[in-house]
């Protein structure tokens, strides 16, 4: 891959493990400024220290940022941190995420634990870093997705899933919504399943994944300037494929909008 990536600048959530990590490690060995998110300070910074320990990449190269998603607030101070340090952001990676847990669980914002770390507090990231995200051509925001977005749906009257419970349509329901905001017209972005792979949400597809470094690689593709992509495509892992239906409609999406817009507390 040619070193299109050099002097560009990415943010990638959840970078301290996995296919964040791969991620991370990939574009900084590329050339680009790595922000580096982790849930706290400690996991941030212990993970751009391993990086620059084992990869030779210079320590001005990766940059530690922490914020814990389960809070919207830290999400907001995260976001004011970029914008206060890097006015100008190439490509936002929206990788953090969980498994829902076998309990239904609320965030203290009120929210279904996995739809707010796996959605809502990367449409609030993305919204926040709208202005910092450059227009230049290859600005993007990569959405690392998954293929079970195809088996999720949206309740739109009970969106905390606080009736019917189940982690796996929590979990699928927050990679649809993730999915669908991708065809938000206010940023480019597009979304991508990196594939089955060696990471703690392995027991969600099976027993069997590939290296967490496999699925880096399609996503890192995505982020090279010199990869074209329409606002709004789905990738499993390095084909463009068509998504779940729900994520082309536009109604879908000023739906999906409204009430993230609500959840956040912020109006549009």
């Amino acid at each position: 891959m040619p070193s299109t990536l050099s002097g560009r600048t990415v943010l990638v959530t959840g970078a301290t493990s996995g296919i964040g990590y791969e991620t991370a490690r990939r574009l900084a060995e590329l050339g680009a400024t790595v922000l580096l998110h982790g849930r706290t300070p400690e996991e941030a910074r212990a993970a751009a220290d391993r990086l620059v320990s084992t990869t030779g990449i210079a320590g001005a190269a990766v940059r530690p940022l922490a914020a814990d998603f389960t809070r919207l607030e830290e999400v907001e101070n995260l976001a004011h941190a970029v914008t206060r340090d890097h006015p100008r952001l190439d490509v936002l990676v929206n990788n953090a995420a969980i498994a829902a847990p076998e309990r239904h669980t609320l965030t203290t914002d009120g929210n279904e634990i996995s739809f707010q770390v796996n959605f809502l507090a990367h449409y609030l990231l993305t919204g926040l870093l709208a202005a910092a995200l450059t227009s230049d051509p290859g600005g993007r925001v990569v959405n690392v997705s998954s293929t079970l977005h195809r088996s999720g749906a949206i309740q739109w009257n009970d969106p905390q899933r606080v009736r019917r419970y189940s982690r796996l349509a929590a979990y699928a329901q927050s990679q649809l919504a993730l999915t669908v905001f991708a065809a938000d017209p206010r940023v480019t972005a597009v979304s991508v399943h990196p594939g089955v792979c060696e990471t703690g949400l392995l027991p969600l597809y099976g027993t069997e994944g590939t290296p967490a470094a496999e699925g880096a690689g399609h996503v890192v593709r995505l982020c090279d300037p010199a990869t074209e992509i329409v606002n709004g495509a789905y990738y499993d892992r390095s084909e463009r494929v068509a998504p779940a239906p729900a994520a082309t409609e536009d109604r879908t999406v000023k739906r999906l909008n409204k009430l993230a817009d609500l959840l956040v507390g912020h109006t549009a």
